[in-house]
């Protein structure tokens, strides 16, 4: 077994990006942290990429930007929307000194914030995974056992654990964190990538029960195709390849007819879907962040963005350097996201009009303005967000 330290300040179980960038942050406030994970770097995993503004006003003020820039995904200048006929484009306005967006593939973003984390001082361990919490005499959580992919385990003494392990966390599950609220729907995505395809930026398609997007990212783009998980579970039988094409077809018969002529993705992977969750975060020796404090349908595409935002604003707490602290971060996280968790679980649902999701992404444009004023000052961004909301009127 890889030799590993006997004591630090916190482990991170989970290295993708709210892993990676919690234990950064951690690190440059000088404690000792230590990061393992099961995967080996430089791995992928199912992901919607996109990057919203606040997630890289973010990677600027940690200095990861321009590292973002050098892996190659190109800039997003617009985002369009696709209801049925009709269009909305919006453009990207400079401001907060960002004027584009980007969509890094995982295999380009993780290893990015795993270099920030190292350079920082943290130590990022891969093929090892927690298997076990350990207690002291009160019951509080005091370090955890560590194992490699041979089953070779060590114990190590922490202060604090974080799981950032994703919606099937160990550290969730081992520490009883339950789930606060459950959601009442999931969707279905289904991701395929073309090579070489250069969008115009973010397309986003919905039409009757299902939605689909065009993401450029790394060497081509990210086109997926979303609907309720019901309606998957029901016409899976039928194979893949033809579920999501006649999914792509409900959304846009020009993006299908598109995707069909040049040849449909080789590769298809689905997510089968899972209603969006708070769980508990906080308790004595533990902390989750991420998609293993809270997750919420991939429809809505933030997913990267939220765990960004709760990596810093959770590693604020622990630190001491904001106005939360631990003991009060969860209330104040469950505060920030009920809205987003709403609106994600109504688009998941697939049981609306085109005119009932145009106005929930309104809704979803007044939550992101609120949200955003977590990382940036309110006044940096309310004529950009009172723009977009006045689109969608």
């Amino acid at each position: 077994m890889q030799s590993l330290p006997h004591r630090v300040d916190v482990i991170v179980a989970g290295a993708r990006c709210a892993g990676a960038a919690t234990a950064m942050l951690l690190a440059r406030q000088g404690m000792r942290v230590l990061v393992v994970d099961p995967a080996q770097p430089g791995t992928d995993t199912l992901s919607t990429h996109a990057l919203m503004r606040s997630a890289l006003v973010q990677l600027a003020n940690w200095g990861l930007l321009d590292a973002i820039w050098a892996t190659g995904a190109p800039a997003i200048r617009t985002t369009t929307f696709h209801y049925g006929r009709e269009t909305i484009p919006i453009a990207i306005k400079p401001r907060s000194g960002v004027d584009a967006l980007v969509a890094p593939r995982r295999t380009a973003l993780d290893p990015v914030l795993q270099d920030g984390a190292r350079e920082a001082g943290a130590e990022l361990v891969f093929g090892h995974s927690v298997q076990g919490l350990l207690r002291d005499d009160s019951g509080r959580v005091s370090g955890a056992v560590v194992a490699d992919r041979e089953r070779n385990v060590v114990e190590i003494q922490a202060d604090l654990v974080i799981g950032a392990d994703g919606i099937r966390s160990k550290v969730a599950e081992l520490a009883g964190a339950e789930k606060l609220v459950a959601g009442a729907h999931s969707a279905c995505s289904i991701f395929g990538y073309v090579d070489g395809r250069s969008p115009d930026g973010y397309h986003w398609y919905y039409g009757d029960g299902s939605a689909s997007g065009i993401i450029p990212t790394n060497g081509g783009a990210c086109i997926f195709a979303g609907t309720s998980s019901a309606w998957f579970d029901a016409n899976r039988d039928h194979g893949m390849e033809a579920a999501y094409l006649d999914l792509l077809a409900k959304a846009s018969p020009d993006l299908a007819a598109e995707v069909e002529e040049s040849g449909a993705p080789a590769r298809l992977r689905a997510f089968a879907g899972m209603p969006g969750y708070p769980r508990e975060s906080v308790g004595d020796g533990w902390a989750l962040v991420g998609d293993a404090g809270f997750f919420r349908d991939p429809i809505t595409a933030h997913g990267i963005t939220d765990a960004l935002r709760e990596a810093e604003l959770l590693s604020r707490a622990i630190a001491g350097t904001g106005e939360s602290t631990l003991a009060t971060y969860q209330a104040e996280r469950d505060a920030r996201v009920k809205g987003m968790l709403e609106i994600s679980d109504r688009v998941a649902a697939f049981d609306w009009t085109l005119s009932e999701v145009k106005a929930q992404h309104r809704d979803l444009n007044g939550e992101m303005n609120s949200l955003l004023e977590t990382i940036e000052p309110a006044e940096a961004q309310n004529a950009t967000w009172g723009r977009l909301v006045a689109t969608y009127d």
